[in-house]
């Protein structure tokens, strides 16, 4: 195959994925010199790594989710990052918050910067959602998951911001205070959240 033959193939993969490991891209028929030259001439940025993205595109606003996503293949974005993806907070967050198993992997430090959080097994199971972020399935945790999180996880999201991301869901009918009940009793948090939950106006159990 040709040079530039090479590079149209390398450009069309990119269409369909904003970010791609260079794995999938050999296996897809690309060489290490097309992609070596993609990078030398301003076409993909490295990310990381194996790991490659498209310049000069306008990408998703949650693209970094997806590159962190496939940084840590067995992780699930959570806590803030989950809060921010789920409309909950507006506030940006320097780093993406990934969940991972207590003995999994994780990644050196790189770009996008990473705020590992370790969950037991049976709670990284739960809630888990994937959605499609620049062709990339993306691992999130659920919005009532997350309101569990963050308030069984008081030293690393303080109980303001976690009482405000559970108003809002209230207030604009994101979840439903049935469904947050449930969410906190699988999390073993229902006697901590309750009385935010009463305070919100919310009839409890």
């Amino acid at each position: 195959m040709s040079e530039e033959s090479q590079r149209e193939k390398l450009l069309a993969l990119f269409r369909t994925r904003a970010v791609m490991r260079a794995s999938e891209l050999k296996q897809a028929g690309v060489t290490a010199a097309a992609l070596s030259r993609a990078v030398e001439d301003g076409d993909l940025e490295r990310l990381s790594r194996g790991l490659y993205q498209r310049c000069l595109v306008d990408l998703h606003h949650h693209h970094e989710l997806a590159v962190a996503s496939m940084r840590v293949p067995k992780g699930v974005i959570a806590m803030i990052s989950a809060l921010m993806f789920h409309g909950l907070i507006d506030e940006e967050h320097p780093r993406v918050w990934i969940a991972i198993g207590p003995n999994d992997w994780a990644p050196a430090p790189s770009c996008p910067p990473l705020r590992i959080v370790r969950f037991a097994p049976s709670f990284l199971r739960q809630g888990v959602e994937t959605h499609v972020i620049g062709g990339v399935h993306v691992p999130v945790f659920g919005l009532v998951k997350t309101l569990a999180d963050v308030f069984r996880h008081p030293r690393l999201v303080d109980r303001e911001t976690a009482s405000h991301a559970l108003r809002r869901a209230l207030r604009e009918g994101r979840a439903s205070p049935a469904a947050i009940e449930e969410g906190a009793r699988a999390a073993d948090i229902w006697p901590i959240m309750r009385p935010y939950l009463a305070h919100s106006g919310a009839a409890v159990g």
